[in-house]
């Protein structure tokens, strides 16, 4: 009896070792696996990160933006409402009697227009006089036509009944115009 123990000894080591062998092989197969699920992972997490640090920077950069227009175009209301002073001041100026003894109110309200425009350009606000120019329906608005001259040819602005004004290049109002056709 002794040596059918012995063999059987013999076989569950080879068994033994027989499992090991492949227990190691699944094991070694499995690590392999995972390992190249780490890799894949760690790349995933890499592009994630990467793809959230734009968007960061992107939400920053349009943040930014937007501060700058606020402060930029924040003005845009209460320019505008000073643009009908601005026009009365000027028809003012065009309808004060041009002699001697109104001299120095015709002087007062040149420097007074002069001085409201020159406020006006500190933030941001410029005047547009398109006279001379092509006519642009992004800038102007057509209030008449007149027939094209030599002088002045066909789609030319000729007369300005009213300026416009721009806001950091922002049309706040066209310039009201007479067109030649």
């Amino acid at each position: 009896m002794s040596e059918k123990p012995t063999n059987d000894t013999v076989d569950n080591a080879s068994i033994d070792a027989q499992t090991e062998q492949e227990f190691l092989e699944v094991t070694e197969t499995q690590v392999e696996v995972l390992t190249a699920r780490i890799a894949e992972l760690e790349a995933q997490l890499k592009d994630s990160q990467l793809r959230a640090q734009a968007e960061i920077r992107n939400i920053q950069a349009r943040a930014e933006r937007e501060v700058s227009n606020a402060h930029k175009f924040g003005v845009e209301k209460f320019a505008n409402s000073l643009l009908d002073v601005v026009d009365n001041l000027e028809r003012a100026v065009a309808a004060a009697p041009q002699d001697e003894a109104n001299k120095n109110l015709v002087e007062g309200l040149q420097l007074t227009q002069k001085a409201f425009l020159d406020a006006l350009k500190k933030f941001g606000v410029d005047a547009v006089d398109p006279t001379g120019q092509a006519f642009s329906a992004e800038l102007h608005q057509a209030v008449a036509t007149q027939p094209a001259s030599e002088a002045t040819p066909a789609n030319t602005v000729v007369t300005v009944f009213q300026k416009g004004y721009t806001l950091y290049g922002r049309l706040m109002r066209p310039a009201m115009v007479v067109v030649a056709q």
